[in-house]
């Protein structure tokens, strides 16, 4: 894929998380895909502090859930696949509170196979995928951490 038809893909998809309000009031933009494996998101912190000054835990695990969420619908509009995805379940841990802009960094959990996803999609009509996420500290270690479990489900 050339850098412009990625850099076009990527403003999609940053379209359509933005399409949500409740998205929208986080702040969010698509930060990059440094390759089909991963993807970032990040957020101010203006928009999304607690009564502490920190990270607002309600946001670092959306940030985290669209991270996943955005990686799997990336990854299906590539590969001309039309489905819907869905959060299935979560399983998130915090770490340390973040004093800083968020960053979600979103990629395939241990054990996960794109091609098995897109077989399972394409012979039944549903998928199950598990996204790992993270929000690194700015000097070093994870302040939240996110075991996604997303389903798709092909339109039509």
């Amino acid at each position: 894929m050339t850098d412009d038809a990625r850099t076009a893909r990527l403003q999609a998809l940053e379209a359509e998380l933005l399409a949500m309000p409740p998205v929208a009031a986080l702040g969010l933009r698509v930060a990059s895909a440094a390759d089909d494996d991963r993807l970032c998101l990040r957020a101010p912190l203006a928009a999304n502090v607690n009564d502490k000054g920190c990270a607002f835990g309600g946001s670092l695990v959306s940030l985290m859930t669209l991270a996943g969420w955005g990686l799997i619908v990336r990854r299906l509009a590539e590969a001309g696949e039309d489905a819907d995805v869905y959060v299935a379940a979560s399983e998130v841990r915090y770490r340390a509170p973040l004093y800083a802009e968020l960053a979600a960094v979103a990629e395939p959990a241990e054990g996960e196979s794109w091609a098995a996803f897109l077989a399972a999609l394409r012979d039944t009509g549903k998928a199950r995928f598990a996204v790992a996420a993270h929000v690194p500290l700015p000097e070093g270690g994870v302040a939240a951490e996110c075991l996604g479990r997303y389903t798709a489900v092909r339109r039509g």
